[in-house]
């Protein structure tokens, strides 16, 4: 649980740097912000994996780009879903996920991937 915890705020700041770089997206309150981390969380561990599966031909044959269209897709499932959550359109959408993606990615390189912060030291 704490794991999700971890991730999920590192979702929110993720969200909070698209709000603030992007114009297209926004939420009503910082309330509805978190939620949205957590709503995003459960559609990347539910709706996502399942996406990912039955579009991989179309992913194979773009080399991968369409993972980028099928998280913006994800990020429009969210603001659907939550009425405090407001994207403007697909490229919103688009770059959006891009700057979650890469805070996320950030996250998880500083936090590891168990959401604890992780220290490896080298003996020489």
């Amino acid at each position: 649980m704490d794991r999700f915890l971890v991730r999920a705020l590192i979702g929110a700041i993720g969200l909070w740097a698209a709000d603030s770089l992007i114009d297209g997206i926004s939420f009503d309150s910082a309330g509805w912000l978190l939620g949205a981390a957590v709503v995003l969380g459960l559609i990347n561990a539910v709706v996502r994996p399942l996406a990912v599966v039955l579009t991989f031909p179309i992913t194979v044959i773009t080399l991968g780009l369409f993972l980028l269209v099928l998280n913006a897709g994800m990020l429009a499932l969210a603001s659907w879903l939550l009425a405090g959550f407001h994207i403007a359109g697909f490229w919103p959408a688009f770059w959006g996920a891009i700057v979650v993606s890469l805070v996320s990615g950030l996250g998880s390189w500083f936090f590891g991937p168990k959401g604890g912060i992780e220290i490896n030291v080298r003996r020489g």
